[in-house]
């Protein structure tokens, strides 16, 4: 049934019904017993792992677990699908539109519960890729369904950048974009500008100059609740530093904790310098987001999202 849906034949493709389903939000396929021991607990070591740069303990997906008796019908078009089958060759799959489309599926086979375990173990970055990738498009595709399109971003920094019609420009100065969200406990917030080529230097203190970038910005332009405060990192989270791409350039990530400096202010955020040698600059983007006493994944997922929409020429 697997190998037969994901031919690409287009017949096939045609009848595959719309997914569905909450983002970060993935079916586990897996009988009782397998998930109430070590197989479960190697799929929650890989799914359920700690996102970085939040102020509490967040998996990075929830999870439902499904035995593969009532795995039918509806309960097979969840977007996003995790299937253990034992008794089978060992060996990982990861197929699209299994089942419904758009849709990605991880198949992990074997033929005891140490394989599978082992598979899932030895696996588990592609495994948590694979399925990131694909809810970040979602996000993005949700995005687009109601665009901000009111703004000079494009003709002040020469790139496009997708976010929803509910964030606001907060501040507008000189190539610096403060842009905001309303929600329920807070806001979630993006910043947009653009430094010298050579304003960061990879070496052993990159760490410190991100620091250092981030609290000149915020003392300029993040202002807190009372007079003289503002925007800081908080020294006390150590951030966590990747170097990836974005729109196809080279760029360092940062997550962290950001705090207000004389205010009881603060939340996580994720900052992005982008090396764009075509236009002799690096730009920089970053969301952080105010959400007290509730969870901040989410939030900080769709923040991730829409920057992760960046296009430059």
């Amino acid at each position: 049934m697997l190998m037969a849906c994901n031919n690409g034949k287009s017949k096939n493709q045609k009848i595959l019904p719309e997914s569905s389903g909450k983002i970060n939000n993935i079916s586990v396929v897996v009988d009782n017993d397998q998930w109430d021991g070590p197989v479960g607990e190697a799929i929650r070591n890989t799914l359920a792992t700690y996102v970085h740069g939040l102020p509490q303990d967040e998996p990075m997906f929830s999870m439902n677990q499904i035995p593969p008796s009532v795995f039918s019908g509806f309960a097979t078009q969840n977007r996003t699908v995790f299937k253990v089958e034992k008794n089978q060759t060992p060996e990982i799959k990861i197929l699209n539109d299994v089942f419904a489309r758009p849709q990605k599926v991880v198949l992990v086979s074997g033929n005891s519960g140490d394989e599978i375990v082992k598979l899932i173990t030895d696996n588990s970055e592609k495994i948590l890729n694979a399925f990131k990738e694909e809810e970040i498009k979602e996000k993005q595709r949700r995005i687009k369904l109601s665009l901000h399109k009111n703004n000079t971003i494009k003709e002040n920094l020469g790139l496009t950048i997708n976010f929803p019609s509910a964030y606001r420009i907060a501040k507008e100065s000189d190539k610096f974009y403060w842009i905001r969200k309303d929600i329920s406990t807070g806001t979630t917030d993006l910043m947009l500008y653009e430094l010298p080529f050579d304003y960061i230097k990879e070496n052993d203190s990159l760490v410190n100059q991100v620091i250092k970038m981030r609290d000149s910005i915020g003392e300029v332009h993040i202002p807190g609740p009372l007079d003289g405060s503002f925007m800081v990192t908080d020294n006390s989270y150590s951030p966590f530093l990747l170097k990836t791409t974005i729109n196809n350039k080279p760029a360092i990530e940062t997550k962290g904790i950001w705090d207000v400096k004389g205010a009881f202010m603060s939340g996580p955020f994720v900052n992005y310098i982008i090396k764009d040698e075509k236009n002799n600059r690096l730009l920089v983007v970053e969301g952080f987001a105010f959400a007290p006493s509730v969870q901040k994944r989410d939030y900080m997922f769709e923040l991730e999202a829409i920057i992760k929409s960046i296009k430059m020429d």
